[in-house]
């Protein structure tokens, strides 16, 4: 015991990987621990959540009886996502003496194909290389390095840097690549106000949406006096499209538990909640298993590697309701009140959870506190721009070539995001926008897509940084009913708590409505009311902005007046022309037959739901207007291309 007393913490923390591993913790071991060779054959199967819904889960099963039946002795080890969602199911090989190699596309009917092949030292005949990741081993020739996949070519990966590559649930493997020696150097050498100073001076801002200073923001609470303090994690995201905290947890939880640790440190926090939606199981049973891990490290719990600090976390799960995302009535949640906002101030800084100081940060965030505490603040503040620090994590999600999780410096523009790692826009589309920021974010078009990702730009043109979602959407893509969904979405996930955000919410969704549906017998006075609305718009929005509680509601108007600004035409088109220029609004839709290409094969007249579709047998049908609900069911039965949409 005396010697341990003697032994830095890191030491310490390396016996505590020896003790569980029965062997000396030198550096071979770490170097076994990070795989940069392998004694037998290594499978890993990419088993994220995004995985599993590409079919991941029978993969694993066919490799599991693969090497079953071959009866060879090889290593198969489940990994968090890499972020090429769109690749999935990822499958990746590594074999004594030779580079880690990965499979993209590698459904379970596939797999002994490619095992085969590589089990022989050769390559497979199909074209599912990824690339192969740099190392020491035999190279496989012809096949370019992972990190000159243009996905990755122009990521800078912080806080995703083990997804995908190490066990999430494995401590010794987070270790060995330095994991967890960030917030023992911190707790050995920096008193907690120097903690605050250094995320301070770093740069960093908050990555859940609002931006503000994440150092700044600690010190709020390290500087209120209390006897107990809270840390809680933002778990919570609700936007739609958006994926990031989900991703991160599930492939390096103690990255989050290790930024949270010294945030805890930081402020003076003893006590901490993760607040993560129920939705996400997985996630859910790696952080309980790596928590676990922490614990029995030591690294969580009493007297911390007897430094006299007590820290520990706990999970809270949420019931899915997206103004949860909001952090006073995140709070009222984990109180086990109904999850509504509460007046500001006090700011939970001062008064959060149970009444005490409480700081809340998202995932990313928070994970990316140990790389800037073992980095160093200036290699932190030299990524990104002047007044956007470090990297930023988006969901790329919509109608772009290759969808998943990214991370790049600040400053990278919106075009080289979308166009360069994603691969622009599929089969020869034009690109008409991309909704940046969820609900409470707004659109940017063609004309700014060379803005860069940072704060202050993207609040110029009316859009936000958000938590980091990025729906992608092309020239097929009707913007009215873009916000309307955008609105449907948050009138439903009001809490209902102030009138403007309730009602007013409701009133704009009923008037976008309006002009997406075809009128039956309207009246002037109809016609008059429906206008009248359309005008209401911008001064419903204003008002929903000034007098809604919480920030929620405040930015509810953000997507209609985004599209609103910058499509305007094709509200008019709705309004004016009763027409969906991108004939995506059903009711506004006109089907007509093409009397020349038309065969009467009345198929058409046979599948129409309202019998709206008239003709003889080898004559030319017509469509009556005044039955037709413009389905779309005669348009995709036809088999001549006699039916137009208008």
């Amino acid at each position: 015991m005396d010697n341990q007393k003697n032994m830095s913490t890191q030491q310490q923390l390396h016996l505590k990987v020896s003790e569980s591993l029965s062997t000396p913790a030198d550096d071979s071991l770490f170097k076994k621990l990070r795989r940069e060779s392998c004694e037998k054959p290594v499978i890993y199967i990419g088993a994220g959540t995004c995985g599993f819904g590409a079919g991941a889960g029978k993969t694993l099963e066919a490799v599991k009886s693969y090497v079953q039946s071959k009866n060879i002795d090889a290593e198969i080890v489940e990994v968090g996502c890499i972020g090429l969602c769109s690749a999935e199911p990822l499958m990746d090989v590594q074999l004594p003496g030779s580079n880690r190699i990965s499979f993209q596309h590698q459904t379970h009917d596939k797999v002994e194909t490619t095992l085969d092949a590589i089990f022989k030292l050769e390559l497979p005949a199909h074209e599912n290389i990824l690339g192969q990741f740099e190392g020491d081993e035999r190279a496989w020739e012809g096949v370019a390095h992972i990190n000159e996949h243009p996905f990755f070519r122009q990521q800078k990966r912080l806080v995703l840097k083990n997804c995908g590559l190490v066990d999430p649930i494995n401590i010794d493997e987070y270790i060995s690549r330095g994991g967890y020696t960030s917030f023992l150097s911190t707790i050995e050498n920096h008193q907690s106000l120097e903690v605050c100073d250094l995320i301070e001076d770093s740069g960093l801002r908050g990555r859940g949406g609002g931006g503000f200073p994440t150092g700044r923001k600690w010190k709020f609470a390290y500087h209120t006096q209390s006897d107990q303090k809270y840390l809680i994690c933002n778990a919570d995201e609700g936007d739609p499209g958006a994926f990031m905290d989900r991703a991160v947890i599930e492939g390096d939880p103690h990255r989050l538990i290790e930024g949270m640790a010294i945030a805890a440190y930081g402020i003076g926090a003893s006590k901490s909640y993760i607040y993560i939606r129920a939705e996400y199981p997985l996630a859910i049973e790696r952080l309980d298993v790596a928590l676990q891990q922490a614990r029995d490290y030591g690294l969580l719990g009493k007297n911390i590697f007897g430094s006299g600090i007590d820290f520990d976390i706990k999970v809270k799960m949420g019931a899915g309701a997206f103004v949860c995302g909001e952090e006073t009535a995140l709070i009222n949640s984990i109180e086990g009140k109904r999850g509504m906002p509460r007046p500001r101030p006090p700011f939970p800084a001062a008064e959060g959870l149970f009444s005490k100081p409480t700081i809340i940060n998202n995932v990313e965030t928070l994970s990316s506190i140990p790389e800037i505490m073992l980095g160093g603040v200036e290699a932190f503040k030299n990524i990104g721009t002047d007044q956007s620090k470090g990297t930023k994590v988006f969901a790329l999600s919509g109608k772009v070539a290759q969808t998943g999780l990214v991370e790049v410096p600040m400053g990278t523009t919106i075009r080289e995001v979308i166009f360069d790692i994603a691969g622009g826009i599929p089969n020869g589309k034009k690109f008409k926008s991309v909704q940046i920021g969820g609900p409470s974010g707004g659109c940017i078009t063609e004309a700014n897509l060379d803005i860069k990702i940072e704060y202050e730009s993207l609040l110029k043109i009316g859009a936000m940084m958000g938590s980091g979602g990025l729906v992608v959407m092309d020239e097929d893509t009707c913007m009215v009913d873009v916000a309307k969904f955008f609105m449907d979405f948050i009138q439903r996930e009001s809490c209902g708590k102030c009138i403007p955000c309730r009602e007013g919410t409701k009133r704009m969704l009923e008037i976008l409505e309006s002009i997406t549906h075809k009128p039956v017998d309207e009246s002037q006075n109809e016609a008059l009311e429906r206008f009248k609305g359309i005008m209401q718009l911008e001064k419903l929005a204003k008002v929903i902005n000034e007098t809604s509680l919480c920030g929620l509601g405040q930015t509810a108007p953000n997507p209609v007046m985004s599209t609103l600004k910058w499509f305007r035409n094709e509200y008019e088109a709705h309004i004016f022309d009763r027409k969906c220029p991108a004939n995506v609004c059903t009711e506004l839709r006109t089907f007509t037959i093409d009397v020349d290409m038309c065969t009467g094969c009345t198929i058409c007249a046979k599948k129409c739901p309202t019998d709206a579709i008239i003709g003889s047998r080898k004559a030319p049908h017509f469509v009556v207007d005044d039955k037709c609900i413009a389905c779309g069911t005669c348009y995709d039965v036809c088999k001549f291309d006699a039916i137009t949409i208008s």
